[in-house]
């Protein structure tokens, strides 16, 4: 009996090992087809993209390794910098607007006096659901070169300014694209901004309405503040969306997209290179500077967001 006693416990013990083991390997089994799929069409092609920024390639013949050439020709390229120009401007305009207006339509959508909020923010949320070929019918009808158009009618009758060949020049085209950004992407960040200021107690708003805030003094002193998680999200996103600009101007320009030095994104320039030019390598080099340009910027746009809300100086934290 005595023997039997002391024996159990070390049963006992390998027992609950095995199980553990059990429920170790059965949790790696059950995350095992995300990181699979991951490493598919994730992992390895970024991995093989940094490999071909430093090879010749056309798709068919042998690569031939090329040093930094491909970085070389990328950066001495005047189309390059154009692209960047075009990406950083429309970035600017179609982006910038969003988030602030998404932040002031989600502070309205939560005021308790407004109704049939539901459907507000339905609505709100649509562009951001709804097909780009149906978003680029609508926006070549509102911006076409045609004087009769809504774009122009409103310029001519109501600011009276002249007709905008929009799709023909420079900066007509800049402005459509970036609205067209714009009216699909702020319904997506006023999302956002809403949860967040559902997030803050209320009793923040109560207290501050007993000592004398009003409802601007409550947005810029508690609000705000409080959405710094949210604002440094949506800042982060939006601007890796802006640097990967590509769908808005292929769509609005079409088959005219590739040749128009305007309207050209870094996107579109990669995408040119690898597919019309078949130059994989230089599109390969120029997806890494492009990389380079997003941590840049992401880390600028970040250390100005992370401003918001933070103590003065010399109170304790």
């Amino acid at each position: 009996m005595n023997s039997i006693s002391k024996k159990e416990p070390i049963f006992r013990r390998k027992k609950f090992r095995s199980e553990a083991k059990k429920d170790m390997i059965s949790g790696y089994l059950y995350i095992a087809p995300f990181f699979i799929i991951f490493t598919l069409i994730g992992l390895y092609p970024a991995l093989f993209s940094i490999y071909l920024a430093f090879q010749k390639w056309n798709g068919l013949s042998p690569m031939k390794f090329n040093g930094l050439a491909n970085f070389q020709l990328v950066l001495s390229d005047p189309l390059f910098w154009k692209s960047v120009y075009n990406t950083i401007i429309m970035g600017i305009m179609g982006t910038a607007p969003q988030l602030i207006v998404g932040l002031i339509l989600a502070y309205l959508l939560n005021m308790t006096f407004l109704k049939f909020k539901g459907y507000f923010r339905v609505t709100i949320f649509m562009p951001y659901l709804t097909s780009m070929v149906a978003v680029a019918l609508i926006f070549s009808v509102l911006f076409s070169n045609h004087e009769s158009s809504l774009a122009n009618y409103v310029l001519t009758h109501f600011l009276g300014m002249d007709p905008i060949a929009w799709a023909a020049s420079e900066w007509g085209t800049k402005i459509a694209i970036s609205i067209m950004v714009f009216w699909r992407w702020v319904g997506y960040n006023t999302i956002i901004y809403l949860a967040g200021i559902q997030s803050i107690p209320n009793d923040l708003y109560e207290a501050a309405t007993v000592d004398g805030a009003n409802k601007f003094q409550q947005l810029l002193f508690i609000t705000i503040p409080m959405m710094k998680p949210f604002i440094i999200l949506t800042v982060f996103t939006s601007t890796v969306g802006s640097m990967q600009l590509f769908s808005e101007p292929t769509v609005f320009l079409g088959a005219d997209a590739f040749t128009r030095d305007e309207a050209m994104t870094i996107v579109m320039y990669l995408y040119r290179d690898a597919f019309k030019l078949q130059s994989f390598g230089t599109a390969s080099a120029t997806a890494i500077i492009l990389l380079v340009i997003i941590t840049i910027f992401a880390v600028i746009n970040i250390r100005l967001t992370q401003g918001f809300g933070r103590k003065k100086r010399g109170v304790k934290e």
